[in-house]
């Protein structure tokens, strides 16, 4: 089988522990949801990043649809600034115990630990059943064992309560591409790079996805 570009579960890995950089230093030229929304509509990228990084410093998830529309921006700074702050604004719970218990659990993940993730997310879950991210985290951990069904399972939970999520979009495309379902797979990730065009790999995954399945398609014949 091809080499398939590990976009989706592995994205927040890459993006969401770094991003955590754009809400501890406010940026120069906002100081205010105002002059955020002002900055946003700028034709200066500076501008625009500074506002964007100020939405994913201080906004809140109604604020998911402003950093979306940056990810289509002109300037390749903005666009990264919006990634990187989606993942903070989506990784925001409101409750500061949640939030402990949501870095042990990546901490978790990222040195191995996956069955203690899964237990530390599922934990999460227990508290704060309408918190998306807790569902894509434990998606991530599910992925990492195998387990693709509860996996998958978990990717619904995650879209049902955050539609414009396209690391689980992606993510729902690993999985059914390691079941050799390609047609779903490339259905979930255009998906994914209609919300997000920015994310590198996909259109790569769904070239090899597109060969898998007129490979297999030939040998039913």
């Amino acid at each position: 089988m091809k080499r398939l570009h590990n976009v989706g579960f592995a994205l927040f890995l890459a993006c969401g522990t770094a991003s955590t950089a754009i809400a501890t230093d406010p940026p120069p030229n906002v100081s205010t949801r105002a002059e955020a929304l002002t900055a946003l509509a700028s034709d200066n990228a500076t501008h625009r990043a500074d506002a964007t990084a100020w939405f994913a410093g201080h906004g809140s998830g109604d604020d998911t649809r402003l950093l979306i529309e940056r990810l289509s921006d002109e300037s390749p700074t903005v666009r990264e600034v919006a990634e990187r702050g989606l993942w903070v604004l989506w990784a925001k719970s409101g409750d500061e115990e949640i939030d402990n218990l949501m870095i042990k659990g990546a901490t978790e993940l990222q040195i191995g630990q996956l069955r203690d993730a899964i237990s530390t997310f599922s934990e999460v879950i227990g508290r704060k059943p309408d918190f998306a991210e807790a569902f894509n985290k434990r998606a991530t951990a599910l992925f990492m064992v195998g387990d693709f069904n509860k996996s998958l399972a978990d990717c619904d939970e995650v879209i049902k309560r955050n539609p414009s999520h396209f690391g689980a979009l992606a993510g729902f495309g690993q999985i059914y591409f390691r079941q050799e379902q390609y047609a779903k797979a490339i259905k979930y990730w255009k998906m994914a790079i209609e919300i997000n065009p920015n994310m590198a790999g996909i259109q790569k995954n769904i070239k090899v996805a597109e060969e898998m399945m007129a490979i297999s398609q030939r040998q039913t014949t």
